[in-house]
């Protein structure tokens, strides 16, 4: 089964799509969209150091995108506004990134395949490394879900409880640069962020309780993975950005019907 590309495709895209919808909710929640933006660009020089050094993609996207997290963390209320902060490093690391690619002498590159996303391309070891990271990342944001949701909605309120927010932020930290080092080779690095919020801020309005919004977004993504590669497919058209099309499609269809029903009401 796993020797048709289609279906290697399908599998990755459903694989980063169930790993963004949990962490996706947080990043809306905590209104850190501009935070996922800015860890996804700084992983197009973990793929530049990677090439270098010959090592794992995967390895240097994630060190780089952590590396990069933990900066704006720890720097964040020392004297800098955040969106000033996110916006200068994250365009300082893609631009070095983009700089150190072109000084790679001897190694093919596909820029675009990083930038967009490669899906058709994905191997068996790559749904291996996708679903695997995926399984973490569910795993850490089950296993933090309560203490996440208590600091999302209030630090004093966690510290309180006996809960320490900056752990629980660090823990969305590790799991936000694992999902942009998984997803690097499904929508690449400058369309992660949409994967991300799109699903969440579509399932917002559907849902109830946070567990709710959660489930739905992971549906929405799944929906958008597949019928965004079909489409991609049939239609001959680049296969992340068309997944991301379908998500905004999917977000823009579900927020008038709501629109229309409150109108109703």
């Amino acid at each position: 089964m796993l020797d048709d590309f289609m279906t290697r495709a399908t599998l990755a895209g459903v694989g980063v799509a169930l790993a963004a919808a949990p962490l996706g909710c947080f990043v809306v929640w905590r209104r850190m969209a501009y935070f996922g933006d800015a860890t996804a660009h700084a992983a197009i020089l973990g793929v530049a150091l990677s090439l270098a050094l010959e090592m794992s993609i995967f390895a240097g996207a994630m060190a780089v995108a952590l590396i990069m997290a933990l900066t704006v963390t720890m720097l964040a209320g020392r004297g800098y506004a955040m969106d000033t902060l996110l916006g200068v490093l994250a365009h300082s690391a893609l631009a070095f990134g983009l700089v150190a690619v072109s000084f790679l002498s001897g190694i093919r590159i596909d820029l675009m395949a990083y930038l967009f996303g490669d899906i058709l391309a994905v191997s068996r070891t790559d749904l291996v490394v996708i679903w695997g990271g995926a399984a973490v990342v569910v795993a850490l944001i089950l296993w933090r879900w309560s203490a996440l949701l208590t600091s999302t909605l209030s630090e004093e309120l966690a510290y309180a409880s006996g809960l320490n927010p900056k752990r629980e932020q660090l823990i969305l930290t590790v799991s936000l640069a694992i999902v942009v080092a998984v997803a690097i080779k499904v929508v690449g690095v400058l369309l992660i962020a949409a994967l991300l919020i799109i699903p969440a801020a579509a399932a917002r309005g559907l849902a109830h309780t946070p567990e709710a919004m959660a489930a739905i977004a992971g549906a929405i993504g799944t929906v958008s993975a597949v019928v965004g590669l079909q489409g991609a497919y049939v239609f001959d058209t680049p296969a992340g950005p068309s997944i991301v099309c379908v998500a905004a499609i999917l977000f823009a269809g579900l927020n008038l019907i709501g629109w229309r029903s409150r109108s109703g009401a």
